[in-house]
């Protein structure tokens, strides 16, 4: 009986299937094809996704360049519950137990391929449709290639040697590319002919706030350009400066500075805070939001460690400022920085930041014990709001956190971040980047009132740091330079100065390790740095910087798995 029922339902799924030529000819419910994709509301889509890729952010991994420029720069120490926690943080920071299986960095290497695909996906779809079907193809598609040069530039400073995957590869290729089909300086071509090509592509305003446009372009070419132009050998070192690409990135911030678009905000603080955000200032940032109708909206996720352990927030005290870090904010009496002995000195208290010079902008980037928190003269900082301050000291990082009562800050039990946005390029950064070259090529001269516009502007952000009395909370002397008068500038001082300047500008902003690694003193630097700060905290005891490795971390080891050996590690890993 069991038999014929078989037979019969057999029979009778053959008849059904047979029959109904309909029934098999219709597409798969939840599915879109290709050429249903391929039009212009989708592609759109597909081009907000790509740029959804920059607030796709998590702590562990994150978009911000902290736990990678700063860690390992000697600005700042990881923070949070000991060296556990995050282990692999604490790695970076002190370079000694690196490897090439740590997931973390595994994961950091998904996630930006995630994004270029994301680019490349709406690249192979925007080539497939008539411009006369969509009059902003050519825009999108440079749009695109902004984007996409944007995660190779991030993915080059971490790993050296990464593979180069456009839309023309199909994606059952990819194994087949190679991390070492084009050198380090081809790599750097690369990139700088995506940007070239949106600079050239894009208009000078582009609807939407946060959408690439001509200046964007611009701006990070010029960054490209000015990191390629420090030419290394495999192992690392700096072996030429290249003085063309020099030249090309005095030309493209030009253009920038003359275009009038972009300028200083009278006070440095406006860079840091979610009313004053895509200001005048802002040439390209993360975009992010709240109450957007999602969840949690897109937040600042990368920020999510970085609170305090008080009340108001909670969690979880990363990113502490370290005392080299602190220190090194101090002025002598012409108000210059003190190159040689700044850090003979610690500066720990508000009594020493009211007994000695110092730069103003060390309050607007290091939480200090017994000042005002970010801005407010009520709300002040305390030792025990650090997790672990017998590791780690007792200074946070202020710039990327907001005030527990800001309309942007939002918890997300047990951690809490904003909406406010994050900066890639600001700017600060092109006028220093101007100078920076300039002084390469010898013209160190033209290099002076770009450096003091910068130290000016310092000078001059103090309205916001003031107790609930109005008083100062600090003695804040910031000079200009003056040649013949407080220093005599030639091109060696002129370049400490550059270099120097850009410490206080952007710290605790994740880029410093990069600068060092580009100027090719990352590892006298930091053992130089080590030596002393190890003797301040314990953590470090074994930290040391390795010549001809460290500069980048190792390429995954899960990767080269992946490639079935055709990746080629980096030299000294």
């Amino acid at each position: 009986m069991k038999t014929m029922q078989y037979i019969l339902t057999c029979c009778s799924l053959s008849i059904l299937l047979f029959s109904c030529d309909s029934f098999l000819d219709e597409n798969p419910k939840g599915v879109l094809s290709n050429e249903q994709l391929n039009t212009p509301e989708n592609v759109e889509k597909m081009v907000i996704a790509a740029y959804s890729s920059l607030g796709n952010d998590h702590y562990t991994e994150p978009n911000s360049p902290w736990p990678y420029g700063d860690l390992r720069s000697g600005d700042a120490y990881k923070g949070g519950a000991g060296t556990g926690d995050m282990q692999e943080f604490h790695f970076y920071e002190t370079f000694t137990y690196l490897r090439d299986d740590i997931g973390l960095l595994d994961s950091k290497w998904y996630k930006e391929y995630v994004a270029i695909s994301r680019a490349n996906n709406a690249l192979a779809r925007l080539n497939a449709i008539d411009e006369a079907d969509f009059s902003k193809k050519m825009i999108r598609i440079a749009e695109m290639r902004f984007l996409r040069a944007h995660y190779y530039f991030e993915l080059k400073l971490l790993f050296k040697q990464i593979p180069f995957i456009d839309e023309t590869v199909p994606v059952e290729e990819y194994i087949n590319v190679s991390n070492v089909e084009f050198t380090s300086q081809q790599l750097w071509d690369k990139i700088i002919e995506e940007f070239r090509f949106a600079a050239q592509t894009l208009p000078d305003n582009n609807a939407e706030v946060g959408r690439a446009n001509k200046w964007m372009a611009k701006s990070y070419l010029a960054k490209a350009l000015l990191y390629a132009a420090y030419e290394q050998d495999e192992k690392h070192n700096v072996t030429n400066i290249n003085k063309d690409k020099l030249t090309e990135v005095v030309n493209l911030t030009n253009e920038v500075i003359n275009s009038g678009k972009y300028g200083l905000n009278a006070d440095y603080a406006d860079n840091f805070l979610c009313e004053t955000e895509n200001s005048k200032e802002s040439i390209f940032a993360v975009q992010h939001s709240r109450n957007d109708g999602t969840l949690h909206g897109r937040l600042d996720w990368g920020a999510m460690l970085n609170y305090p352990m008080n009340p108001e927030y909670g969690c979880c005290g990363f990113h502490q400022a370290s005392q080299n870090l602190v220190n090194s904010f101090q002025t002598d009496d012409k108000g210059l920085p003190k190159f040689a002995d700044f850090n003979s000195k610690n500066l720990n208290t508000p009594d020493d930041l009211l007994q000695n010079n110092v730069d103003p902008r060390l309050n607007h980037s290091v939480a200090i014990p017994g000042l005002p928190y970010k801005y407010n003269p009520e709300f002040i900082f305390e030792a025990w709001w650090n997790r672990q301050p017998e590791v780690y000291g007792a200074f946070m990082s202020l710039k990327e956190v907001v005030l527990p009562d800001c309309p942007c800050f939002e918890k997300v039990n047990p951690f809490m971040s904003s909406s406010k946005n994050r900066d890639i390029i600001r700017y600060d950064d092109v006028l220093l980047w101007k100078a920076e070259a300039l002084i390469e090529l010898g013209r160190e001269s033209e290099a002076l009132p770009l450096i003091n516009s910068i130290r000016e502007r310092a000078a001059n952000s103090t309205a916001r740091l003031v107790d609930v009395q109005g008083d100062p909370t600090g003695k804040f002397v910031v000079g200009t330079y003056q040649p013949g008068i407080n220093c005599t500038w030639t091109n060696d001082f002129a370049r400490q100065a550059l270099r120097w300047e850009r410490r206080m500008e952007f710290a605790m902003e994740g880029f410093r390790f990069f600068d060092l690694v580009r100027w090719g003193i990352a590892a006298e630097y930091l053992n130089s740095y080590f030596a002393v700060e190890k003797t301040r905290r314990e953590h470090l005891r074994e930290a040391k910087f390795t010549k001809n490795r460290d500069e980048y971390f190792p390429i995954p080891k899960q990767q080269i798995n992946f490639s079935k050996k055709l990746y080629v590690q980096n030299y000294g890993w």
